[in-house]
């Protein structure tokens, strides 16, 4: 995939996120939301070293186009219990459910954005090509639960395929627009897990450190 043809697949992939999911991270029946662990931003570095950099500024944050990253606490969802290893309150992080990472769609930069501002390289600099975020932005893994999924229990969906800016290989549709992932393509953006009409979502990423 060129530039040209990543970045139009990126414009294509944010009216599909914002426009198919209105939900907020583990929004319950009850207008509750949980707790969850939440992801790293993009170009993070292993999490150790990540923790020994990050000094708390959030200016990744104050750069994020699509506001998708906070500070991890428990206003924002943050639930330290199944943060063993990196508990750490004040530290960015990234619920996708709410706001997924949209890998600096429309914004006239050649790096993303969030790790452009960072001070001391805890969020490593990527730029805007296909090759780069494959290299190094590794947020989460997608998993799908093909027991709630629309298209594996009678109907066509596909909406998560869609909204995966490496649709076709992260991400591809199979019989009844099944999504089929392939883990060494998926970034862990979140993209699919905002864009799923399913409640609660069939599809959603998970930091790898879980």
């Amino acid at each position: 995939m060129n530039r040209r043809n990543f970045l139009r697949n990126l414009t294509a992939t944010g009216l599909t996120g914002g426009a198919c999911a209105a939900l907020l991270v583990g929004e319950g029946e009850e207008g509750e939301t949980s707790a969850e662990a939440g992801l790293r931003p993009p170009g993070a570095v292993d999490e150790e070293e990540f923790l020994s950099r990050c000094i708390r500024c959030f200016r990744c944050g104050d750069a994020c186009p699509n506001r998708a990253i906070v500070a991890l606490n428990e206003v924002n969802g943050a639930d330290f219990s199944r943060l063993p290893k990196h508990g750490e309150r004040g530290t960015p992080a990234i619920f996708p459910r709410r706001q997924a990472c949209m890998l600096c769609v429309d914004v006239e930069a050649d790096e993303l954005l969030c790790t452009a501002a960072c001070p001391t390289g805890a969020l490593e600099l990527v730029k805007k090509t296909s090759e780069d975020i494959q290299a190094k932005v590794k947020m989460g893994r997608a998993r799908i639960d093909t027991n709630i999924c629309y298209s594996y229990n009678g109907a066509s969906c596909g909406v998560c395929v869609r909204a995966c800016p490496f649709e076709g290989k992260a991400l591809k549709a199979g019989f009844f627009e099944r999504p089929i992932l392939n883990e060494d393509w998926c970034v862990g953006c979140g993209l699919c897990e905002r864009a799923c009409i399913r409640y609660p979502q069939a599809i959603s990423v998970e930091g790898l450190e879980q």
